[in-house]
């Protein structure tokens, strides 16, 4: 399967949104690794779940795509959304992102973030390899996400809007 990038290629203004994305996933994923080291049960699911409930309407955003953008589209246009995102298969694309749905994202990668939780319990390497997964789990949950957002746009003819400029 191609990757986002490859996806957006195309179309600077998708490949832009899909850099911007993969940039704050990066950062998020860095923040859950972190929290994976620490060896506290727990703590790290609950991280990566408010990690992935900020995430994902952050790179819904980016995309035009949260509830409220969609709102201010045309009704053609808002159905054409709702067709391409029956097509891509997503659960979390242009809706409000909730507890239930970050947990059913999460259910996905279940096999990771189990091993995750019983490799806390190895001194040292275990941290580490806690980190590594968590990291991994985060990137591959938001890369996925991304990915379905190009196809969403790409299928209803959707451009990004115009980032906005943060103040620093």
């Amino acid at each position: 399967m191609p990757s986002s990038l490859q996806l957006a290629a195309d179309d600077p203004a998708l490949l832009e949104a899909v850099k911007r994305c993969r940039k704050l996933l990066h950062k998020r994923a860095l923040a859950g690794a972190a929290a994976g080291a620490v060896p506290v049960p727990g703590l790290d699911f609950l991280v990566d779940a408010a990690l992935l409930s900020k995430l994902l309407p952050a790179i819904n955003a980016e995309f035009g795509l949260t509830p409220e953008q969609l709102d201010r589209l045309p009704q053609h246009k808002r159905e054409q959304v709702q067709k391409a995102v029956a097509v891509v298969g997503s659960m979390l694309v242009g809706r409000f992102i909730t507890k239930e749905l970050v947990i059913r994202a999460a259910q996905a990668i279940g096999v990771r973030l189990t091993m995750k939780q019983a490799a806390k319990y190895v001194p040292l390497a275990g941290q580490a390899v806690a980190a590594v997964i968590s990291y991994t789990a985060l990137r591959y949950l938001g890369e996925e996400h991304i990915k379905d957002c190009v196809q969403v746009c790409r299928a209803a003819h959707l451009q990004p809007p115009v980032p906005r400029i943060e103040a620093a």
